[in-house]
């Protein structure tokens, strides 16, 4: 092959390069555009009046902007409310589930007793139930318990995650083992051990199971408006399922989108200022998605 046939073929790769790279970015364009769409109408939708809203042919910016609706959906929806019963709710159950999947991720990672790896392996295996199957049983527990419209309803049962005490049992396998032999054999408790040395080193996967937990309870939806639906307990949820309602039976939709998009700030920051954490944590513990 001679210089002009290998600058053919160079020219070429470059071309043929080009065109899959456009194609791969215009792809990922058209994706962006379906996923952020929904938040943009939100948002626009959230600053128009009702009229405008109930437009047969819908306008993608609003002819008079209306930021009054914020602050009507938050006396509306009682939002403060809604806030500290669901970050209350969040904090306590994190810090708890926290608790126990530390203890249990290290139990399972390093000590040794009877019957580990089958109780391992029946946890693991209850990860394929579908959590729905739970409700009705654990619905009839809470009630005997005399549980419902408290925060102990919507707290602990789900303290204990599998999926996040296998996530943290496969970032301890990874700390060397020799670690912890050498550490009993200097006199070191298994408690100061973890203390000192696990749970530093697993860090970013601590941080990554605290944002997923806080999340998950941000979110909760059919749990808190199953078993607490009262004033004192609801969740935030659920207060913007029925708080924009009129006397009239018709929903005021710009206030109730203002409530979704002051709810939903809160996890587009989580997310835009802690992703590199979660994506972190869940590379150490070596599971890729």
């Amino acid at each position: 092959m001679n210089e002009k046939d290998v600058k053919k073929e160079t020219e070429k790769s470059k071309i043929t390069k080009f065109l899959v790279q456009t194609v791969i970015y215009l792809f990922l364009f058209i994706i962006a555009i379906i996923v952020i769409f929904p938040f943009y109408y939100m948002i626009i939708s959230s600053l128009k009046d009702l009229a405008e809203y109930k437009r047969s042919v819908p306008t993608l910016w609003p002819e008079t902007i209306h930021f009054s609706n914020y602050s009507k959906a938050f006396e509306t929806a009682n939002l403060g409310v809604l806030f500290k019963n669901t970050l209350y709710v969040g904090v306590v159950s994190t810090v708890l589930s926290l608790v126990i999947t530390v203890i249990s991720a290290f139990a399972f990672a390093r000590l040794e007793f009877k019957g580990k790896n089958v109780l391992f392996a029946g946890l693991l295996a209850t990860m394929m139930i579908p959590g729905e199957l739970f409700t009705i049983t654990n619905y009839i527990t809470v009630t005997k318990l005399d549980w419902l419209e408290t925060y102990k309803v919507l707290i602990i049962p789900f303290l204990v995650s599998v999926f996040y005490i296998y996530l943290l049992k496969q970032n301890f396998m990874q700390i060397p083992n020799e670690l912890y032999l050498a550490a009993k054999v200097d006199g070191t408790s298994d408690l100061k051990y973890l203390w000192k040395v696990m749970i530093p080193l697993a860090l970013p996967t601590l941080i990554s199971i605290t944002i997923l937990k806080m999340m998950g309870a941000w979110n909760s939806y059919v749990w808190p408006r199953l078993v607490a639906n009262d004033e004192a307990h609801r969740m935030i949820t659920n207060g913007l399922r029925n708080a924009f309602t009129a006397t009239d039976g018709q929903t005021d939709y710009p206030v109730q989108m203002a409530a979704v998009a002051i709810v939903s700030a809160p996890l587009f920051l989580v997310f835009i200022f802690l992703r590199k954490y979660i994506m972190k944590g869940v590379s150490r513990s070596g599971i890729k998605g």
